[in-house]
């Protein structure tokens, strides 16, 4: 690979390094979900040339995105490119339906058996580095997902698992559960985290922090809402942006595709633009990019996944990966004008922990 223009963190507490910006892949292939653009696959192979030759090696996807036809995408890349496969991380996940039939969802043994393998021959590979349960599945004993991951890892199919869309109980039966099992560990959290969506800081995270796992947030931009493309009482543009796309039906809205409504009226909301509008102009640097650079100096983040529609796009989200940082005092304003209210009793625990801190128990310090 060429000489690298990013920074790269170990995968959780594996021994793997992954670039701190990782290249998600849902806009790869056919469309099936509410975006308003989808790059072909000529592009796709121009954002995954550019992609890895600024030094990134961090490719997600998933077997339900655009119904299998992004991990297609993906795998005719590694036919044409001159990387060794083990150049590349390569993640995918196992959880929604691809099919129908009545057991053709879920984290069953029989679904995620089946379903790995059809992944691995979209991708051309033999293994795939990081293998996620897409969402929790509450008609599955939570054991028998995990066993089955843990056989993965040992037949070579997979080297790591980690799982995405879970509370903090589920998180934590599932580290509960493994090390009761004696199983391979959970390496990473794929959640949603971002300037407006910070929750999961309260229960999800503290877990990661315990138990060293490595956060992968998802939609770091807000489907759009984080990049000072907007502005108040202007109507969003339907083809610039999963916004956008939603904002004429707003019953499509999801958490990638949030209605612009919900923020237009917002105060708090576009005083974090024009503060994200102040950093940037500082650092010379984008909104976007700010926006990035906030989540790559979280500690608990291993690495960040953004999704591009166009090389332009790509080259300016990862100037947020490396040669500059956010000072702490701009991290500390940041975490201000984007923070939510805590309810109970999390204002309780952090009020009241912080105020009996043994510094040799660090583990169970809360923020």
């Amino acid at each position: 690979m060429a000489e690298a223009k990013v920074d790269f963190n170990f995968l959780g507490k594996s021994g793997i390094k992954v670039s701190n910006i990782c290249i998600g892949t849902m806009t790869f292939g056919k469309s099936n979900m509410n975006v308003p653009t989808q790059a072909t696959d000529d592009v796709a192979y121009e954002i995954l040339d550019k992609y890895t030759e600024l030094g990134g090696n961090f490719i997600d996807t998933a077997d339900v995105y655009g119904e299998g036809s992004s991990e297609k995408t993906i795998g005719a890349w590694l036919r044409r490119t001159s990387l060794l496969r083990d150049d590349l991380i390569l993640a995918t996940k196992v959880r929604f339906p691809l099919s129908r039939g009545v057991n053709n969802v879920g984290l069953s043994r029989r679904h995620i058996v089946r379903n790995i393998e059809e992944s691995l021959e979209r991708l051309n590979i033999y293994y795939i580095d990081l293998y996620q349960s897409h969402l929790w599945d509450n008609a599955t004993p939570i054991e028998e997902t995990l066993r089955t991951f843990d056989d993965l890892v040992r037949c070579g199919k997979i080297r790591y698992f980690g799982v995405s869309n879970v509370c903090g109980w589920q998180l934590q039966k599932i580290v509960d559960k493994i090390e009761m099992m004696g199983l391979n560990r959970c390496v990473t959290l794929q959640q949603q985290y971002n300037l407006l969506c910070r929750q999961p800081e309260w229960e999800e995270f503290m877990v990661c922090e315990n138990e060293g796992i490595g956060v992968l947030p998802w939609s770091p931009l807000k489907g759009g809402m984080l990049t000072g493309k907007f502005q108040r009482d202007v109507e969003p543009d339907g083809s610039g942006s999963r916004v956008g796309y939603v904002h004429k039906d707003e019953s499509k809205a999801m958490q990638s595709a949030p209605a612009f409504s919900k923020y237009n009226s917002d105060d708090k909301y576009w005083e974090l633009i024009d503060l994200l509008k102040s950093i940037a102009e500082k650092h010379g640097k984008t909104i976007p990019q700010v926006s990035l650079r906030w989540l790559i100096q979280k500690p608990v983040v291993s690495s960040v996944i953004i999704g591009a529609t166009s090389v332009k796009q790509l080259e300016d989200n990862m100037g947020a990966s490396s040669g500059w940082s956010l000072s702490d005092e701009e991290m500390t304003s940041l975490d201000e004008a984007s923070s939510t209210p805590r309810l109970y009793p999390y204002e309780m625990i952090w009020r009241k922990s912080n105020e009996r801190v043994n510094p040799f128990n660090r583990s169970n310090i809360v923020n």
